[in-house]
């Protein structure tokens, strides 16, 4: 089990969240990020620029067949699930999955299948249930999970059924999320 991936999902209070993680993460982690934050088929616009002003790390809206970087964040784009295959991404505009595309369970179960025991799934603020059987997926795959330990979620309805359909290997709060990151991840 290494870590050759990480793969983050939030929805309601997320971008709280994710930009607190990834703003506790060094510019030279050496692995890539990908992240399905919920925010409809519109928009808003600028969400990675966004974040990325609060972290060492680039965060860029993910376009199809991207390679992927170490030390880079990609952020699936609105109306498009974000699909993770060894060492690139692509963009599907499929059926919504659990009402949203770009789906969390879509974007889980693509770094299972390429990253198996090398995935890290990270379940944050939400109020649905996407990102629960994806990050059971990744568990199942031998992959490490992360939950946002739900009593400090915005909502936590996406963190408790992620824990209720998997558990996870860490029930972290918004802070000790990205040192456990760095921890299983290493920096270069």
């Amino acid at each position: 089990m290494g870590c050759g991936i990480v793969a983050i999902g939030a929805s309601w209070g997320g971008v709280h969240a994710v930009s607190a993680v990834l703003g506790g993460l060094p510019g030279h982690l050496p692995v890539p990020i990908v992240i399905a934050q919920h925010r409809g088929e519109e928009g808003p616009t600028g969400l990675a620029a966004t974040l990325g002003r609060r972290t060492a790390i680039p965060v860029v809206e993910a376009i199809d067949k991207d390679v992927l970087e170490p030390a880079r964040a990609y952020l699936a784009p609105p109306g498009y699930h974000l699909l993770v295959e060894r060492g690139g991404v692509s963009l599907s505009t499929d059926e919504p999955e659990r009402y949203s595309r770009p789906s969390i369970d879509v974007l889980f179960d693509s770094v299972a299948d390429a990253y198996g025991d090398e995935a890290v799934g990270v379940i944050l603020t939400g109020a649905s249930d996407d990102g629960a059987a994806g990050l059971e997926r990744i568990r199942r795959y031998g992959g490490i999970t992360v939950v946002q330990e739900p009593g400090t979620a915005e909502r936590r309805t996406m963190p408790d059924a992620a824990l209720r359909l998997s558990g996870a290997h860490r029930i972290l709060t918004l802070d000790e999320i990205a040192p456990f990151l760095v921890k299983v991840c290493g920096t270069a």
